[in-house]
């Protein structure tokens, strides 16, 4: 007998589902807390649950994850060195810390408007190589004329050897600037996209399943796992695209609305007369606009385990996200000791209290391998345990009473060297009482 699975990696859980062929009845289903920020763990439980016999006889596996879209909502993609070909009109805020801007472009008509300054693009790429995984380059009017974009890809990998994305590789709409966005997140996601991909192969290789392996897409379509790859800005929406197909399928209802509240975002999208309504203009995640086409989504970054904190601020005392944090009714399952701990905290000096900086807020390491650190983000991450959670306190003491500053725990946040743990919605139901498994 034939079947499909059907794996989606979310924020908090993750999950997997074995369907049969012939009438499209679920057989099983298994459920595991997602491992965060690497989700190998997660995958590999909630696979386990399953009957590893009927596993064999597999024939599709189709993934969906809110990976993407989480790491572009929470500011915690790899670095990417962007490079701009053209008289770009650049706004105040660019989603790049690390980019440049070179003579070259094309017109409307795909002629050349000014040579390409090949050198300004090697100098750049030299000194920022060793700082990003990836780049991403944009020109004007590539979509009439990639030729100054393939030559930037050629001499940026001769060069690095880093993955390179180009603007006209990933849409054909007019907008430059919106084209090197969407470059850029998509270089930022390559090896989110390439480990998640990777653990889930290296499972079905284990388990003897010889399957196809598929990625939804936001657009609630299907592609193969090498297009998924090269192309994984265009799975960022793939998690809530696959509740909308389902909650439609489940409900019977050919309109609907859908609303997926996940562990870090909730979104809310529409199903009208069978077909999910699509966004003409492109996907918009994390206020970025890109030319992605995706089923008109609604995404804000707030969920289960979004980071709730106080501050002093009269117009908003009271902050909800965006970022996503370890809950602390998680870590006192964790990490055996720590409740004891979290009781006998002592506030941190009110002059120091940022989202970062609070009693309820602590961290342990990960297991990413350091990248890129300065002086003072070795100090603070040498500090950190691997294996039991530490308070700013903790670390100020073992620092030789040096205060940690918040923008360097910010930094290592977003670089995944560290895991911060805080209070969250979850938390507040654990504590109303009114949490259910």
């Amino acid at each position: 007998m034939a079947y499909s699975l059907g794996i989606d990696a979310g924020g908090t859980y993750t999950d997997a589902v074995l369907i049969r062929d012939e009438d499209g009845a679920v057989i099983e289903a298994g459920k595991a807390l997602t491992t965060y920020p690497d989700p190998t763990g997660g995958i590999k439980n909630s696979i386990a649950m399953l009957d590893p016999e009927k596993l064999k006889d597999v024939s599709i596996v189709s993934l969906s994850t809110t990976l993407s879209t989480n790491t572009i909502l929470e500011n915690k993609g790899f670095p990417v060195g962007l490079i701009m070909v053209g008289d770009y009109h650049i706004p105040e805020v660019l989603p790049a810390q690390m980019y440049c801007l070179v003579n070259g472009g094309h017109d409307s008509n795909g002629e050349e408007s000014k040579p390409l300054d090949i050198e300004a693009v090697r100098k750049f790429a030299l000194s920022v190589k060793d700082r990003v995984s990836a780049f991403a380059v944009s020109s004007l009017f590539s979509v009439r004329n990639a030729d100054h974009e393939l030559r930037v890809k050629e001499e940026i990998l001769k060069l690095t050897g880093h993955p390179v994305v180009c603007g006209h590789e990933l849409s054909q709409d007019l907008g430059a600037y919106e084209r090197a966005v969407t470059a850029f997140l998509n270089a930022q996601l390559i090896p989110i996209t390439y480990n998640f991909t990777k653990t889930i192969v290296l499972e079905m290789e284990r388990i003897g399943m010889n399957a196809t392996l598929l990625m939804l897409k936001c657009d609630g379509s299907a592609v193969s796992i090498e297009e998924a790859l090269e192309k994984p800005i265009e799975t960022i929406f793939s998690g809530p695209a696959a509740s909308l197909m389902g909650a439609a399928y489940l409900s019977g209802l050919k309109t609907c609305a859908m609303i997926d509240i996940g562990g870090t975002s909730t979104d809310v999208a529409l199903i009208q007369d069978g077909l999910p309504e699509m966004d003409a203009s492109g996907a918009v995640v994390g206020g970025w606009s890109t030319r992605v086409k995706a089923i008109r989504m609604e995404t804000v970054a707030t969920g289960g385990d979004s980071h709730v904190y106080a501050t002093d601020d009269p117009n908003r005392k009271i902050h909800l996200g965006p970022l996503r944090v370890l809950p602390l009714c998680r870590a006192a399952v964790l990490y055996p000791g720590f409740l004891e701990k979290l009781k006998e905290t002592r506030l941190p000096p009110r002059k120091n209290i940022s989202e970062f900086i609070l009693p309820s807020v602590f961290y342990v390491k990960t297991e990413f391998p350091p990248i890129e650190m300065t002086t003072l983000e070795e100090m603070v991450y040498d500090v950190v345990d691997k294996n039991f959670p530490v308070s700013w306190l903790d670390m100020f003491e073992r620092l030789g009473r040096k205060m940690p500053m918040s923008s360097t725990l910010e930094s290592l946040v977003k670089k995944r060297l560290i895991q911060p743990i805080g209070f969250t919605p979850t938390d507040a139901l654990h504590i109303l009482g009114d949490y259910t498994e």
